[in-house]
């Protein structure tokens, strides 16, 4: 058992570090899964044929067309100009005074709506280049602005299409809006604790005396300058669709999935919904698309390689449930008598935590948790927003795909630089809030 123990550690670690380093994931969670299967005592052909591929496969034929239809969706508002048209409209209303929230509220107004997180950081960041800097607001609160308008209160509020809030419907058999007033309640919370603190945060760095001032990491292309004029370059010759003909895909996909789910399962409503999007961006914006096929060619290639990443992780996930150290574990948490939100919660988010994955989070604790607790007759809406609510609590630290893709290849900045008011917007008011939700729904339910 302290050798399993140890084993897990390590290898769990060692996935740390790698994905990190810039280690492809997938290359990653083979090398951690055999370190953990071979110190738990499993042989190493089972537990990587079978155990690995068991939990890869699994969750890429529950998910991948979820991840399909989602990232073509994503592909045809980027290439009819539809994000674009949204987040230029945002500026233009807000302008350059209320920079922060324009580009918080350009970034939640598509990841609600269904469009990939990352294509909205590629399509806003231009947008927020110039729009911090004709305010001279610090280049470095850029990636925070981003991550916070994207992964946190729309990723787990009740109704959102994106993938964290979809995987506890499987498990508990419940709709997109499970949750009730509590799950209303988490959701505009963290928007406002959130807004509050990253407004004050840049206040009080413009305060100090910082400015815009930035110029870009020497192996990247041009500078901030360069980028800005670019961009006003480009808006001034790309004709933008109407803002209501943008929106409506937006619009058409939250509706349908929510009205939907309460008469077909979340997992078809979600693809119904998707599909509506797709085929409303395309006919709504037909004269803005360019090329039709490139649009499904790229959108399947990054479900693809999402896919797989998420895959790669449940899969250690997999391996790592089949040692005696990960069962001891499950064991005591699952043994709080009287606090099984707890323990349902504790154990998403560190499991987010470890793998640098919401959905893989989700993926690797469902599986095993939720049986459980659905047995003792808990509350499903709860136990949705619950997990929900921890797959993004504690899954934002340095090596997750996302920040790290937002902060270095999007905005060219460093962890040391940005990283800070991410890790508040991102890890510590996201879990202050799944405590309290914890609470309320031990009180409430």
């Amino acid at each position: 058992m302290l050798l399993s123990f140890f084993g897990l550690i390590i290898g769990l670690g060692l996935l740390i570090f790698l994905t990190m380093r810039g280690i492809n994931i997938i290359v990653a969670a083979i090398v951690c899964a055999a370190v953990v299967a071979a110190s738990g005592g499993l042989g190493l052909e089972e537990a990587m044929s079978t155990h690995y591929m068991d939990g890869f496969t699994g969750f890429f034929k529950s998910w991948f067309l979820t991840f399909l239809l989602g990232a073509v969706f994503g592909k045809v508002m980027e290439d009819t100009q539809a994000a674009k048209a949204i987040a230029d409209w945002v500026r233009r209303k807000l302008g350059a005074g209320r920079a922060v929230f324009a580009v918080v509220a350009a970034c939640a107004i598509m990841t609600y709506g269904g469009v990939s997180v990352f294509i909205v950081a590629f399509s806003v960041y231009p947008i927020a280049v110039a729009l911090f800097k004709e305010a001279d607001l610090p280049h470095r609160f850029i990636p925070a602005a981003l991550v916070f308008g994207s992964i946190t209160f729309t990723m787990t509020s009740p109704g959102s299409p994106e993938i964290q809030n979809l995987i506890p419907t499987q498990f508990f058999g419940t709709t997109p809006g499970a949750g009730g007033w509590i799950g209303v309640a988490m959701a505009l919370l963290l928007m406002v604790s959130g807004g509050l603190y990253l407004s004050r945060a840049v206040a009080k760095a413009v305060k100090s005396g910082e400015g815009f001032g930035y110029t870009y990491d020497p192996k990247a292309a041009g500078s901030a300058n360069e980028e800005v004029a670019a961009t006003a370059a480009e808006a001034a010759e790309t004709k933008l669709p109407p803002i209501l003909l943008a929106i409506a895909p937006l619009v058409l996909v939250v509706a349908a999935l929510n009205l939907l789910s309460s008469y077909i399962s979340t997992t078809s409503a979600v693809l119904i919904a998707l599909l509506i999007g797709i085929f409303a961006g395309l006919v709504l914006m037909n004269k803005y698309a360019r090329h039709y096929w490139a649009m499904f060619a790229k959108g399947t290639e990054n479900a693809l390689i999402a896919t797989a990443n998420t895959c790669a992780v449940v899969g250690f996930g997999a391996v790592a449930a089949k040692v005696p150290a990960f069962s001891a574990i499950v064991d005591t948490l699952v043994g709080l008598e009287g606090l099984e939100y707890v323990s349902l919660g504790l154990s998403v988010t560190l499991i987010a935590a470890i793998t640098g994955s919401a959905s893989g989070g989700l993926g690797i604790a469902l599986p095993i948790l939720a049986p459980i607790y659905m047995s003792q007759g808990l509350d499903p809406g709860a136990m949705h927003r619950i997990s929900a609510l921890a797959s993004g609590a504690l899954d934002s630290l340095p090596h997750n795909g996302y920040i790290v893709t937002t902060v270095r290849a999007v905005c060219h900045e460093t962890h040391q630089r940005a990283y800070r008011p991410i890790f508040v917007l991102s890890v510590v008011i996201p879990f202050a809030v799944l405590c309290l939700a914890i609470v309320l729904y031990m009180m409430f339910t």
